[in-house]
């Protein structure tokens, strides 16, 4: 019997690993717990395999290493969407709200550090 994707998500190793303080889920936003949670969620009525998202996060925090934690869940989350024919780009875009900082538009690091 494979192990339960709660436990799966819980242990994620390496780039993909959950940020936690002193063993405890660290969110900086109450969207972030939600990211999390209809990730999982849609990993589980799409019948992915958990790696499959797994492997997409990975990439997307390769690609954009200063992107926050949780925006790269979002961003793997919605090339899984594309990637298996769940919706379409033009879909997410036109779902996704307008004040959302593209990437050009969001602060770097050193800025967002320095607000």
């Amino acid at each position: 019997m494979s192990e339960p994707l709660s436990d799966r998500v819980a242990m994620m190793p390496g780039a993909a690993a959950l940020p936690r303080d002193n063993g405890t889920l660290v969110f900086s936003a109450p969207w972030e717990g939600r990211a999390l949670a209809i990730a999982v969620d849609v990993v589980e009525r799409v019948a992915v395999p958990w790696d499959e998202f797994r492997r997409r996060l990975i990439a997307a925090i390769a690609e954009e290493p200063g992107r926050p934690y949780y925006e790269s869940w979002a961003a793997a989350l919605e090339q899984l969407l594309v990637d298996f024919d769940v919706c379409t780009p033009a879909a997410l875009d036109a779902a996704t709200p307008k004040e959302r900082p593209t990437p050009k538009e969001r602060p770097s690091p050193s800025e967002r550090a320095s607000l």
